[in-house]
């Protein structure tokens, strides 16, 4: 695609369907449905990109009305952004990040950074890094959103997490933005830029649990209590 191509101007809602964007008073939401255009949305956005999806597409193949779509989620940003955090939230639920201690820091650890890279390394995820990649996905804003309700939420939730570990003694981190950055950044590793360009396969669950077991270790030496 050309990098002079930029997404179609958004269409309006239909008079009255986009007001308080779906979350105002009014009549209560069909749970069913919004799951529906949630799922569709997931993966139209993946097949087509940004640009190419509509809200008239996203409609049909979710099987309800362009109103009901506008009635749950006002606009196309606004559905565009839900898709994005309900898949980081099916794939690392917000159990994962439980403040309390549930088991040892290592064992805890290694589900995050397991349930991290069976995200990252999906079908699905490497699609929408491509795509987000791609000339003519969109403004900056687009990818702003696509930042806020992904990575910088899971990131926030990880840098909490260590919070509470680091008040318990258990860490010694003076910038948890920073240390949770390093330890998503550990576990890209090598393995998930190669499945980004396309090379050396799908790693084994055994690599992936090596590659996660070492990256943890790797963290917890870094950020032993001194």
């Amino acid at each position: 695609m050309s990098t002079s191509i930029s997404p179609p101007p958004q269409a309006s809602a239909p008079k009255g369907a986009g007001a308080g964007k779906g979350n105002g008073p009014g009549r209560p939401k069909d749970l069913g449905k919004r799951a529906a255009i949630l799922n569709a949305a997931k993966s139209l956005f993946v097949e087509q990109g940004y640009a190419g999806v509509s809200m008239d597409g996203i409609a049909a193949l979710a099987g309800v009305s362009k109103l009901t779509v506008y009635s749950h989620f006002g606009d196309k940003e606004t559905l565009f952004s839900e898709a994005i955090a309900a898949q980081c939230r099916e794939m690392m639920p917000d159990g994962l990040f439980e403040h309390a201690p549930n088991g040892p820091l290592r064992q805890q650890l290694v589900g995050i950074g397991e349930a991290f890279f069976a995200m990252i390394s999906s079908d699905a995820a490497i699609a929408t890094h491509r795509m987000m990649l791609a000339p003519g996905t969109g403004d900056e804003h687009i990818r702003e959103m696509f930042w806020n309700a992904g990575p910088k939420r899971i990131q926030q939730s990880l840098a909490d997490f260590l919070a509470a570990r680091a008040d318990d003694g258990e860490l010694e981190a003076p910038d948890l933005s920073l240390a949770a950055s390093q330890f998503f950044c550990l576990l890209k590793g090598e393995l998930h830029p190669m499945m980004m360009c396309g090379l050396g396969g799908t790693p084994t669950a055994d690599d992936v649990r090596r590659h996660v077991e070492a990256s943890v270790e790797f963290f917890l030496r870094a950020y032993a209590p001194r």
